[in-house]
């Protein structure tokens, strides 16, 4: 027979490995490139499943002789490395895919074996590429497989041990793991009893084993997205119930002029702010920052907002408002701390009141003096003691004058150096655009902090800017 019709009845002969093999590869190539796309915490399983298969596709093709025959020199001479790497290290993909289907104990265990099997194919692969047999460690690899699948089968069929796994669908997994273990240890002992293997017996078991996990693991897959949509759909109701507590548009008093902005980190957030008017001569001001974010902090400012409807009778004294809202949060959110500061403002009398508790101070631009005064009055965060005093600050307030109420969100914008924006930059703001109208100079400060922050950084706390010109 020629060269070329051996080669080609060896290539016959060989086609089944040659196919299983490219089946396997791909099957793993699919699921690294499924969990890169949805990458989350819920697809590492995803994840090591797909190498683990990858692997076991590489080894395939490797042991079947008319593949490396068909490779380029340079990568045939990489084959023998390749093969060995893959030999060694195939253990632990494995464990690396069921310990994410572990917990508690078990788990840890698992991770003993991670280790030890590390530690047999670095010796294995140094040994070989040392010049030493590629074989030379594989018994202990071997012998570190039958203990692994004896681990798992005991965790699987005895109910004392099987509450470590998180598996979806228990029965599927377990029958081909059974399938799979006697697999492995039937060829495994093969090199122990030097018998031949019978042909397809391992890639049988080992499919079997694979569909099962991966069954498994696009089961917790989709478990975890039809979880996520459900917890998107509840923070997207959140955001409307929080969307409709804020004031829908900004007072209009005689004399003051008032724009507001608010953008929150997340869907939801814990700064609030909110507006007393009781006529056309006075405004209450409140604006409070919870301590953290998300639906924790939303749910405490949501509190003060059904607070502050009890303490609107008392609106004119801000040390009485905050006294108040601090008793309430004290006795009813106790562990959760927020800041908070409060401006009534008098423009009958030209005169204010200010008092805030462990807030960023109010900025006061005054335009007959060509400068910015920093106003502090600050008690205690509420939630550190029901009964903490608030001092109040009377501050005069005159025609053309500016005051800026903010929370730490917009001083506390870092920059590519870990710089924060910081007050001294809000009051540069403060003092170049002066003789921008409330709602533009508002939006200035925004833009100035996008500007600020850099491109490929998110947002790192909820902001929250009322401006008062007075007029």
């Amino acid at each position: 027979m020629s060269t070329p019709d051996a080669g080609l009845e060896m290539l016959r002969a060989q086609v089944v490995n040659i196919v299983l093999g490219t089946i396997f590869l791909s099957i793993g190539a699919t699921a690294c490139a499924i969990a890169a796309i949805r990458w989350r915490r819920g697809v590492r399983i995803l994840v090591w499943w797909g190498i683990w298969s990858g692997m076991y596709g590489l080894q395939t093709l490797g042991q079947t002789p008319a593949v490396p025959a068909v490779l380029p020199h340079a990568l045939k001479s990489a084959a023998p490395y390749v093969s060995t790497v893959v030999r060694y290290l195939l253990l632990v993909s494995a464990l690396f895919a069921w310990r994410e289907l572990t917990v508690g104990k078990l788990r840890f265990l698992i991770q003993l074996e991670i280790l030890a099997g590390l530690a047999i194919a670095l010796l294995g692969i140094s040994t070989f590429v040392l010049g030493g047999s590629d074989d030379k460690w594989m018994f202990y690899n071997n012998l570190l497989a039958v203990i692994s699948m004896v681990v798992l089968l005991a965790a699987l069929l005895l109910p004392k041990f099987s509450r470590y796994l998180v598996i979806p669908n228990y029965r599927i997994f377990t029958a081909a793991t059974i399938i799979f273990a006697l697999e492995v240890m039937y060829t495994n002992f093969s090199s122990v009893l030097h018998y031949r293997v019978l042909p397809l017996v391992a890639s049988l078991g080992f499919a079997a084993l694979l569909f099962s996990l991966g069954y498994v693991a696009l089961e917790m897959l989709f478990t975890n997205e039809r979880r996520l949509l459900s917890i998107e759909t509840e923070l997207e109701t959140a955001k409307k119930i929080q969307t409709s507590i804020l004031p829908a548009r900004v007072p209009e008093p005689e004399n003051l002029r008032v724009a507001a902005s608010y953008l929150p980190m997340t869907s939801v957030a814990g700064d609030f702010y909110q507006f007393v008017q009781s006529d056309d001569n006075h405004l209450g001001i409140l604006v409070a920052d919870v301590a953290g974010h998300g639906v924790p902090a939303a749910l405490i400012s949501t509190m003060i907002k059904v607070a502050m409807q009890s303490v609107t009778i008392f609106a004119h004294d801000p040390a009485r408002v905050l006294g108040a809202l601090n008793r309430i949060l004290s006795s009813e959110a106790q562990g959760q701390f927020a800041s908070a500061a409060y401006l009534w403002i008098d423009t009958k009398s030209r005169k204010a009141l200010y008092s805030a508790a462990g807030h960023p101070p109010l900025l006061c631009w005054r335009n007959a003096k060509d400068e910015v005064e920093r106003i502090e009055s600050n008690g205690l965060l509420f939630g550190i003691r029901p009964d903490s005093e608030y001092p109040v600050c009377s501050v005069l307030v005159e025609p053309y004058d500016r005051l800026v109420l903010y929370t730490d969100g917009i001083t506390e914008t870092e920059n590519a150096t870990g710089e924060a924006f910081g007050d001294r930059q809000l009051e540069r703001l403060l003092r170049n655009h002066r003789l921008q109208p409330a709602p533009e100079f508002s939006r200035q400060v925004l833009v100035e902090l996008q500007r600020w922050r850099p491109v490929a950084a998110n947002q790192e706390d909820d902001i929250t800017l009322i401006v008062v010109d007075v007029l």
